[in-house]
């Protein structure tokens, strides 16, 4: 299927931002073996990509306004747009030589995300979506799950990481879904979270203390796949942190349970 302009430009500049990465992330297992570690490689890895991204994707719209990781927010001369952009979403599966990662692009049109780009490049899988228009994996198309059963089920979730105050939170959350379902993973990246739901690998997903980088193309994604997605506070936008996600049959139940 081909997709407007704006979608082929966000392909060509993951496509060209996910070869950089892949290149580096060939180095990344020499790197583990030194005293000095990759950390400081993957750094330079993941400012090197976004600044592809930077050239490629405001090259072609120099008006557009920008939101990234690492190069935080610019505004645009039209108010109305913006790239917000994850140049690197995994980095730490990246720097333990963990081929789990990807490159997120979303383009937002006046608060909605219109757009939407997520480059597993480790396994050349394009996820990508129009609003109105569905999702899809390279040229197939793609739709959310269609298990009911909250016991054959598959979640997703993030897990604390050091210095972070929410583990008894998220231990609570844990503790009420795992009886219920066939199991609860966590591989590390927010955004192939999003995209394995919108593909029907995982069954829902649930995340707090996202940024909006981390989520805005898989938000879009789940929801031209037919996937339910809210924030925590269903008055609230997803894009802003927080992400509660399923198909049509488990989100009332998965909702409940990372809610009460």
């Amino acid at each position: 299927m081909q997709g407007t302009a704006n979608l082929n430009i966000m392909m060509k500049a993951a496509r060209k931002a996910g070869r950089s990465l892949v290149k580096d992330f060939r180095e990344v297992e020499n790197l583990q073996v030194s005293m000095k570690g990759a950390g400081d490689f993957v750094s330079r890895a993941d400012l090197a990509a976004e600044q592809i991204l930077k050239e490629e994707l405001r090259g072609a719209r120099p008006t557009y306004g920008w939101l990234a990781e690492e190069g935080g927010e610019e505004e645009g001369d039209d108010p109305t747009r913006r790239w917000i952009v994850d140049p690197l979403d995994g980095t730490t599966n990246f720097l333990h030589g963990l081929p789990h990662w990807a490159v997120s692009i979303a383009l937002e049109h006046k608060g909605q995300i219109v757009s939407a780009v997520i480059f597993d490049a480790a396994k050349d899988e394009l996820y990508w979506a129009e609003k109105g228009a569905g999702a899809w994996l390279n040229e197939s198309r793609i739709r959310v799950s269609g298990r009911s059963r909250m016991i054959e089920a598959v979640f997703a979730t993030g897990l604390p990481f050091g210095g972070r105050g929410d583990l008894p939170h998220t231990l609570q959350e844990l503790a009420r879904v795992l009886p219920t379902c066939a199991g609860v993973r966590r591989f590390g990246s927010a955004a192939l979270d999003l995209a394995y739901v919108a593909a029907g690998r995982y069954d829902g997903y649930w995340e707090r203390r996202l940024n909006p980088w981390d989520v805005a193309a898989g938000v879009l994604l789940v929801r031209e796949a037919g996937g339910l997605i809210e924030a925590m506070n269903p008055e609230d936008n997803p894009v802003d942190g927080t992400v509660i996600c399923a198909n049509g049959q488990m989100f009332d139940g998965l909702a409940k349970l990372v809610r009460a």
